[in-house]
């Protein structure tokens, strides 16, 4: 990142909301005209009744409105930043675990919103282009990310109908006043971003550059870019690819599908005998969620071709699973379903047709495939039978060599996390005394970070030992060496005293080794700090009397905790990844921070969910690699591979890593999961342009 110019920035918001109280009270009035103009030009008496209704209404609430839409933009625009750091659903964004929830009301309001949307970003996105590129650069990116500017017309329009939506009127009326100055709307944010993009010109920020994708071939070496599925745009403009196949779903069906709540227009069963199967609104409506949730899966860059090829080739008996049981894609325990979702999560184990383990995946991929293609009646119990195999297979595909080892790491990291914990608290002891503060700077960092490790392992061998904890305990020896220590170092102090000094040294020396070597602590930098002890040491020693007042001057900052300490043998059985030689450059050429950067994220909350799969950087090459495991605080994470290879590295590593694209996620939840949302965002594209149609010809509310 470059240096922001959060003068800048903050200027061009705070333009940004005056120009807003400016131009809002206008749009009303000119939307108060064009009602008017509407219900002169209607030709019969119901649609004239309607724009009455609406204009009436919005005279009634103008001055309410005028208010209200000013302060829920300030409110929009205020929290748009801290918004996004927690990963928002966008305006256009809707899964399709969202939509089963979904009452009738919110499914028309989301596509009345996705309307709205649709004819805004098409008046003034060409405009906010120049203005998205001069807020990135004051921020401080070199390159363009539109998500980061809060005026974006995702964030007005969701403001708008916030605060129309918070006016008691009719569902129609708000359609009405939504969808008739949606044209003057656009213009006025237009118009906005012309005059701020100018100002931002005229305070000399100049525009950030647009990120130009490269080919996987040009990146880094054995990194290239995960593709991800193409599930919907970063505009929020709903429309379809060029040469993308019409789909008749649209969103009210999807959701009465997903609710069991379409009319039962079939009175015959199905040969299946299944409830209502034999609507054929239902049959048709099911089917054609399958194909359009395998067409997503088929261009899935994630998946390997053979797989996505076996996966298409399973399409006829998903369709007549379909014809019987139409939600089975939506129940997550269907075992159809569960088969789906197993079969795309371990395929995201390899990289590459290479790779060990791929061809025996492959060929039970296979099996199944054939499998299916068996005629009979029988379907949802072969899915079953088949899923049951697969997992068994899947389980007994790791060595039991392995597994010990992954429970010996998951043992081995969760007394890493329980010592560190611990040493932190001791740290925080040991910073509390009165005289640690004199201290070298060498000697408090030795304290805070190694020998609290020391304390703080002691403790634990205490605390699983029988005998308590008696009075020459390595936990209280360790403890009460640290007034020596500390009083040692002192130079005022010490060289008062040079038959103490004399006398404690040794005990001191002795006593530190002893820790350190029961933590296996590195002898070179074991010795490393001894020789730096020996010579404060022999400073006092060899110094006069030093008055207090020449001594060294107590600091008033407060020293932090060392890093995670894992001993080697730990390290060893955990695969642990040590981040002290870790560079501050990401590793791959062009890449961009996280949506959510790691640093704003709270200590406790999970940075991944367990599941997840990574791609991590190591010698040049890029190793696939599964969460396996977060320790119980959150600063332990336990990746494994396919051929079981052991990987850990702490939280503060694991940030890093993100900051820097040296782990990239490939994904952090099912594929399946992707393509369904796929479904329902082709549903509601294709509920846009439904009503669309319908308003062009018809002509009413």
């Amino acid at each position: 990142m470059e240096s922001p110019n959060d003068q800048a920035y903050d200027a061009c918001l705070r333009e940004a909301l005056a120009q807003m109280g400016e131009w809002v009270p206008r749009w009303l009035v000119q939307l108060k005209d064009l009602l008017v103009q509407k219900e002169l030009a209607a030709s019969h008496l119901r649609e004239k009744q309607g724009w009455i209704e609406a204009r009436t209404a919005l005279e009634g609430h103008l001055n309410f409105l005028s208010i209200r839409i000013v302060e829920t933009l300030a409110e929009a625009v205020g929290n748009a930043l801290p918004e996004l750091t927690s990963a928002p659903r966008k305006l256009s964004g809707l899964s399709f675990d969202e939509l089963e929830l979904m009452g009738d009301d919110q499914v028309q309001e989301k596509v009345e919103e996705a309307r709205v949307l649709q004819v805004i970003k098409i008046a003034a996105d060409d405009d906010l282009v120049d203005l998205n590129a001069r807020m990135c650069r004051a921020k401080g990116f070199a390159q363009v990310r539109p998500e980061l500017n809060p005026l974006r017309s995702e964030i007005v329009v969701r403001a708008l109908i916030k605060a129309v939506n918070s006016v008691h009127v009719a569902v129609p009326v708000r359609n009405a006043w939504l969808q008739t100055g949606a044209v003057s709307l656009g213009k006025e944010l237009a118009a906005m971003y012309v005059r701020l993009g100018k100002l931002m010109d005229s305070w000399g920020v100049q525009p950030a550059e647009y990120k130009v994708l490269l080919s996987p071939e040009s990146r880094g070496a054995g990194m290239a870019p995960i593709a991800q599925p193409a599930t919907g745009n970063e505009s929020a403009t709903p429309r379809t690819a060029q040469g993308e196949q019409a789909s008749l779903l649209n969103l009210d069906q999807l959701h009465k599908l997903l609710v069991g709540n379409l009319e039962q227009i079939g009175s015959q069963p199905s040969a299946m005998g299944a409830s209502g199967s034999g609507n054929a609104m239902v049959r048709t409506l099911a089917a054609e969620v399958v194909t359009l949730m395998l067409k997503s899966i088929a261009e899935d860059q994630r998946l390997l071709p053979p797989i996505r090829s076996l996966l298409l080739d399973m399409k006829p008996a998903l369709l007549q699973l379909a014809s019987s049981d139409p939600r089975f894609f939506a129940d997550r325990q269907n075992p159809a379903r569960r088969l789906l979702d197993a079969i795309t999560e371990r395929s995201l184990a390899f990289r590459s047709e290479y790779e060990g383990g791929y061809a025996t995946f492959a060929d039970e991929v296979h099996e199944i495939q054939r499998a299916l293609e068996v005629p009979g009646n029988d379907l949802p119990q072969r899915f079953e039978r088949l899923l049951a195999r697969f997992i068994a297979s899947q389980v007994t595909a790791l060595a039991p060599s392995q597994i010990l080892a992954r429970g010996k790491a998951v043992k081995t990291l969760v007394r890493v996390e329980q010592r560190n914990l611990l040493a932190e608290r001791v740290a925080a002891e040991f910073q509390a005394r009165n005289d640690f503060e004199r201290a070298p700077g060498v000697v408090k960092r030795f304290v805070l970070g190694p020998w609290a490790q020391v304390v703080a392992q002691a403790r634990i061998d205490a605390a699983e030992s029988d005998g308590g904890s008696p009075a020459d305990s390595p936990a209280l020896r360790y403890a009460q060496i640290l007034p020596d220590l500390l009083w040692s170092t002192y130079l005022a102090a010490a060289s008062q005293n040079r038959p103490r000094l004399i006398r404690v040294i040794p005990n001191v020396l002795r006593t530190l080794r002893e820790g350190l070597d029961s933590i296996d602590y590195a002898r070179t930098d074991a010795e490393t700090f001894f020789k730096a002890l020996m010579g404060l040491h022999e400073a006092a020693y060899k110094a006069q009397r030093v008055e207090l007042s020449e001594g060294a001057t107590p600091t008033t900052h407060r020293q932090s905790a060392a890093e995670t300490w894992v001993q080697p043998a730990e390290a060893k059985d955990s695969g642990f990844m040590d981040d002290l030689d870790m560079d501050t450059q990401p590793a791959f050429v062009n890449t961009e921070p996280m949506a959510r950067d790691p640093r704003e994220m709270d200590g406790t909350e999970p940075l991944l969910p367990v599941g997840t799969w990574v791609d991590v950087a190591q010698d040049g090459q890029a190793l696939r690699c599964q969460l396996d495991w977060a320790s119980p605080h959150g600063t332990m994470f336990l990746f494994s591979t396919a051929e079981g290879k052991q990987l850990s590295m702490t939280r503060r590593t694991l940030e890093r890593q993100l900051l820097q694209s040296k782990v990239r996620v490939v994904a952090d939840h099912g594929l399946v999961d992707d393509a369904l949302n796929e479904v329902a965002r082709q549903a509601w594209i294709n509920s846009v342009k439904v009503s669309g149609v319908a308003d062009t010809e018809h002509g009413s509310l």
